[in-house]
């Protein structure tokens, strides 16, 4: 019986892994402060947690990117697209390693924030979805919510080439429409800290459905 035990247990945790949660959002609603938290929580309860951005603006790539962003450069709007796309599967390969070592991945913006933002601009919205297509798929993703126009009056906002109102409204249409049934949709003018207690419960259930063996899946595959 004991022996029967360990086999089924053995089995469960052979497809265990970690979570990929991603964080989205318009500029300044709490994401980037929100993912550290919520790496602390789950490192706190034991979980292997690490917290990725995106761009990732340490590759060579991601410092094209940045500097983009910082307007420092000029790239036509098809370019910088791909090079966003890009930099994500860059990473793929060892962002599965660390999911299937069991390692759960906050991640601040992917390819959600890629298409709106590209779409924003003008670009047709299936051209942008393609570039992502088989990255791998979020098992969560947590969308702060917040208007254009309260995000604008955030501490920092305007530093960077996207923080105009009149933009992020736009992008604000598009994340509607990216909306799938992976996404919980929560209200960022919460205080903060109501704002925390409800991610840590939404990840926490994801952290443990990935554990008991939830199979990875592929982002936009028809």
């Amino acid at each position: 019986m004991g022996t029967n035990q360990n086999s089924i247990l053995q089995g469960c945790n052979s497809n265990s892994r970690g979570a990929l949660v991603v964080l989205e959002g318009l500029d300044r609603c709490g994401k980037t402060t929100q993912s550290s938290r919520l790496v602390q929580y789950l490192e706190g309860l034991g979980h292997s947690a690490e917290l990725w951005r995106f761009p990732d603006r340490t590759t060579s790539v991601g410092q094209m990117i940045s500097s983009y962003l910082s307007n420092k450069s000029q790239l036509d709007d098809h370019t910088i697209h791909l090079l966003f796309s890009a930099n994500r599967w860059e990473k793929r390969s060892l962002m599965e390693t660390k999911l299937k070592s069991g390692t759960t991945l906050i991640v601040d913006r992917y390819s959600y924030s890629g298409v709106a933002f590209s779409s924003a601009k003008g670009l047709g919205i299936e051209w942008c979805k393609a570039p992502e297509v088989g990255l791998l798929a979020p098992d969560l993703v947590l969308y702060l919510n917040i208007s254009p126009e309260k995000a604008s009056e955030r501490g920092g906002y305007g530093c960077e080439r996207y923080e105009q109102l009149e933009f992020q409204s736009k992008v604000a249409q598009y994340y509607q429409v990216l909306h799938d049934s992976s996404w919980k949709v929560i209200d960022a003018c919460q205080p903060m800290e109501d704002i925390e207690k409800q991610l840590q419960e939404m990840v926490l259930e994801c952290v443990k459905k990935c554990h008991n063996g939830e199979p990875l899946s592929q982002l936009w595959l028809s």
